[in-house]
């Protein structure tokens, strides 16, 4: 008996409980706002000198590993070096980016002396003949930069009229 009081007072308990603001009641979700602009992937390319270099230890100092952003460069890696002018078209650190006559994506890991301008090195590991044999060439590289545009908003029509 005293079993079955149990359970109906904790019933009740429920029950009465359930229906007061103690539990929280259900969250929804608003739309947002469309956004005012829109991002776009924008395409670039431009026709630079292209020489190789590599980890031997006459081309470098003491770190021959070691990129001018500290980034450790591995023999395996397809990465380049870009030259300082080449910052500010947004060939950054990490920036991927095609050549035109070589497979696959490089990546920017390196950069170059103040001297030069519209240059990039090809990283070759520690193959000195392959940096060699490569020379200086012009090439074509592709890279992909991401734009924020504004919305271009609907211009509403004034009516002017004369009295």
């Amino acid at each position: 008996m005293k079993k079955i009081f149990l359970y109906m007072f904790l019933t009740f308990l429920v029950l009465l409980l359930s229906g007061c603001s103690i539990f929280p009641k259900q969250i929804t979700l608003k739309k947002s706002p469309p956004p005012d602009f829109t991002i776009e992937d924008k395409v670039y390319s431009l026709k630079v000198t292209a020489t190789a270099y590599t980890s031997h230890h006459n081309q470098t100092d003491n770190t021959p590993y070691l990129a001018a952003w500290n980034n450790r460069l591995k023999p395996s890696v397809k990465s380049i070096a870009v030259s300082r002018d080449l910052l500010d078209m947004g060939l950054t650190n990490g920036t991927k980016l095609t050549i035109d006559g070589l497979p696959g994506t490089y990546k920017v890991l390196d950069k170059m002396n103040k001297r030069w301008e519209k240059k990039i090195d090809i990283y070759m590991g520690i193959n000195l003949k392959k940096a060699r044999r490569w020379g200086k060439r012009k090439v074509t590289i592709r890279w992909t930069k991401k734009s924020i545009q504004p919305l271009k908003k609907k211009k509403k029509n004034f009516y002017v009229y004369k009295h």
